[in-house]
């Protein structure tokens, strides 16, 4: 009796075709040839760090098709370098709003509307939400020539015009309150898109078939965006009074900080609900804030410099120098991420102190 075939079958037991058996043999991953044993060079020399693949940055996928649209608008250095704290930002309260979620923490949906409305901004801060419009402008910009397409306001521009004209600033004390006026101009920007997303949800909320329909729970997350319009147009308000304080009277000989961002805080600080020793306390915290940004402002100058430099050199270049260039590029890239990020993380921390002590007062 002659011996019996055995039949060969995929995982689900149907039979395999010699051909298809072939194929999937060839398919499989198999382990790259070694040479000399575990002494050898290849086994003792340190790994090459990985690529980073486009998108691997982010967990989340819609943050990765952000990221990628980003990059396929040929920002600056700068600006992706910031968008990328501002993404990360955005991924580690969505991750940690998960958390909350499953765990039944955010049921009046406040934070969610929160996340909402932080990625919008973000959106339309560096052009991403499909507008014709300019994006919002930064008020760390590097670059001088956001000057020539003017403040957007005339009482701003009025403003500005008269500290230029007025002989009462040295030219680095013009440069520091053109970062005050370009910083006014991105709240302003900000609250408009968060007012915007505010009425978009209200005009849903109003077009619901019943009253009955529009729970507590709705009512609730609509009061906390109107909370917060409050208090950035409390913050714009009370940043519009010190431009014309400081574009009449030119700075003082004791200026508490330089920064705008920390200058805001420090007003916003002052009119909170803190005690005397937790003030000085918030005040001393502000100067390492300031300090935290003046390193990432020094390697976002570093960062630009190592892009005109990188073009230069990958247009003239050999492939040596050019693969050199784009490694030591890439590392202040990754530093100038990182800080961009620590610097949004104690800002988002320390506003959020604020928010508290002035919510504590009501």
């Amino acid at each position: 009796m002659a011996p019996r075939r055995q039949r060969v079958t995929g995982p689900c037991g149907l039979p395999l075709s010699l051909p298809l058996l072939l194929a999937l043999l060839l398919l499989r991953p198999w382990p790259a040839a070694t040479h000399g044993g575990k002494y050898s060079r290849e086994k003792n020399e340190p790994e090459s760090p990985a690529k980073s693949e486009p998108g691997e940055e982010f967990r989340m996928e819609k943050l990765k098709q952000l990221w990628e649209k980003a990059r396929r608008l040929h920002l600056s250095p700068v600006k992706l370098a910031e968008l990328h704290a501002d993404l990360k930002i955005q991924e580690r309260d969505e991750l940690n709003w998960k958390k909350l979620k499953i765990e039944g923490l955010d049921e009046d949906g406040e934070k969610e509307a929160k996340l909402i409305r932080n990625l919008n901004v973000i959106l339309a801060r560096y052009g991403l939400d499909g507008r014709k419009e300019a994006q919002m402008v930064h008020s760390n910009s590097l670059s001088d020539s956001a000057q020539d397409d003017g403040l957007g306001d005339p009482r701003l521009e009025k403003l500005w015009h008269k500290a230029k004209t007025s002989g009462k600033f040295s030219s680095e004390e013009l440069d520091k309150l053109w970062k005050e006026f370009l910083h006014h101009k991105e709240k302003v920007a900000e609250y408009n898109v968060l007012l915007e997303t505010l009425s978009r949800t209200e005009e849903v909320y109003d077009n619901v078939i019943s009253p009955s329909d529009r729970s507590q729970v709705k009512d609730d997350v609509l009061h906390s965006k109107h909370s917060e319009l409050k208090d950035r147009l409390r913050s714009i308000n009370q940043g519009l009074d010190r431009l014309r304080k400081v574009s009449h009277q030119g700075y003082g000989p004791t200026a508490e900080f330089e920064e705008p961002r920390v200058i805001d805080l420090w007003d916003l600080a002052q009119s909170a609900n803190f005690t005397e020793k937790e003030l000085e306390s918030f005040r001393e915290e502000l100067k390492h804030f300031e300090a935290k940004i003046e390193k990432h402002s020094h390697y976002q100058k570093q960062l630009e410099v190592s892009h005109q430099k990188l073009k230069h050199v990958e247009s003239f270049g050999d492939s040596e120098h050019v693969s050199r260039s784009r490694e030591r590029h890439a590392l202040l890239q990754g530093k100038t991420q990182e800080l961009g990020y620590k610097v949004k993380k104690h800002l988002q921390d320390l506003s959020s102190r604020i928010s508290r002590a002035r919510h504590n007062e009501l």
